[in-house]
């Protein structure tokens, strides 16, 4: 497969291999000035690829074939000229334009780093391990050239143990974008100072209420792990978790259904704790409905509970990596709505060594002492 040097290389020299075409055209077919306006081809094609200077060196090769083959082939004087002067007027209309086309790409440019800064900012990088935990995260927003959507991420150490938030905001653009801040910053402040996992929730309900129009709302998975071999979890609305034991991998179905952050004050209804059975080995699997509802050419879903079980591995930065890739091979390369993955796993402690046993290297490195 080609890399991208080598592509854009083939693309600049699209144009100039077009214009000697058309001039051999020209010379096999000895029709005159028929073919000569075909020329003019070459510079437009330039634009899309080319600086303002190639696309004039193009036009000038152009026209310069023009005036050989128009003169060779006893073209009307008038009739050349109307022909030149086309192929000139092209080439200046094709530069403009191909300085234009490099004045957006630097705004894009910009842009792009902006958003990239900001999402940093937002969504800040997990690291591999996390406390006693291993973590992985990935996600892609569905606007490739923003970097950033309406997804949210976070996992912080509080002195209550690991917490951590996956949800998705109603909308897309900088609305999604900027209550997707307003979430992550109101639980990075709830999760280390209040005790209580539900407490923590209530927080954000009640920033949102505060600041969130009347449709708006927020999906989200609360999640924290206090210790004592248990994990704790409130689901508000959101896609339930995946609780991976062993080759098992079972839904966390909220036991008690709460509607999404920023409508309880609609419903009536209060977000419940669930407590679930968390110890070595084990592996919680956050993600958003960009995952689960992404589809192929046959409109079929992303099976995420299959796909789990058959990339399962004790890195969590694997596991994720494959379902990552595949599902990104599942819709063809390109994701139509933000996706976010958090797998968190809890390492095997090694058991205690025995008194008096002695490692094989240990006993090959005595050998040796002796032999010596």
């Amino acid at each position: 497969m080609l890399d991208q040097p080598c592509i854009a290389t083939l693309l600049a020299a699209v144009p100039t291999l077009f214009v000697f075409a058309v001039a051999l055209l020209t010379l096999v077919s000895g029709a005159g000035t028929t073919w000569l306006p075909l020329l003019a081809v070459g510079p437009t094609l330039a634009a899309a690829t080319s600086r303002p200077c190639g696309v004039l060196r193009i036009g000038f090769i152009a026209v310069a074939l023009g005036a050989v083959l128009g003169g060779r082939g006893g073209a009307p004087g008038r009739e050349q000229a109307i022909v030149l002067s086309a192929l000139v007027a092209v080439t200046l209309a094709s530069s403009l334009a191909s300085a234009l086309r490099g004045r957006r790409e630097r705004v894009l440019e910009a842009v792009r780093s902006v958003a990239e800064a900001a999402q940093h900012a937002l969504l800040k990088p997990v690291p591999a391990t996390v406390g006693q935990f291993q973590v992985a995260v990935r996600y892609s927003a569905a606007a490739a050239e923003a970097r950033i959507g309406g997804d949210l991420y976070a996992l912080v150490p509080t002195p209550y143990g690991i917490r951590l938030i996956v949800g998705d905001v109603r909308g897309k653009g900088l609305p999604a974008v900027s209550t997707a801040a307003l979430v992550l910053g109101v639980f990075r402040e709830a999760a280390y100072d209040e005790p209580d996992l539900l407490d923590v929730v209530g927080r954000i309900e009640r920033s949102l209420a505060r600041n969130l129009g009347p449709d708006d709302f927020v999906t989200a998975v609360v999640a924290g792990y206090p210790g004592a071999g248990r994990m704790e979890v409130v689901n508000c609305g959101h896609a339930p978790p995946l609780l991976v034991r062993g080759s098992d991998v079972m839904a966390v179905e909220p036991t008690h259904p709460a509607p999404p952050l920023g409508m309880s004050a609609l419903t009536g209804e209060t977000p419940s704790l669930q407590v679930l059975p968390f110890t070595d080995g084990d592996q919680l699997l956050l993600y958003t409905d960009g995952v689960t509802e992404a589809r192929n050419h046959s409109r079929e879903f992303y099976p995420l509970t299959e796909r789990v079980a058959r990339h399962l591995s004790d890195e969590p930065s694997r596991t994720v990596a494959a379902l990552h890739d595949e599902l990104l091979a599942h819709v063809g390369g390109r994701l139509h709505d933000d996706a976010a993955l958090l797998l968190l796993r809890k390492p095997v402690v090694a058991g205690p060594v025995v008194a008096g046993s002695t490692s094989a290297t240990e006993s090959g490195s005595g050998r040796q002492a002796d032999n010596n």
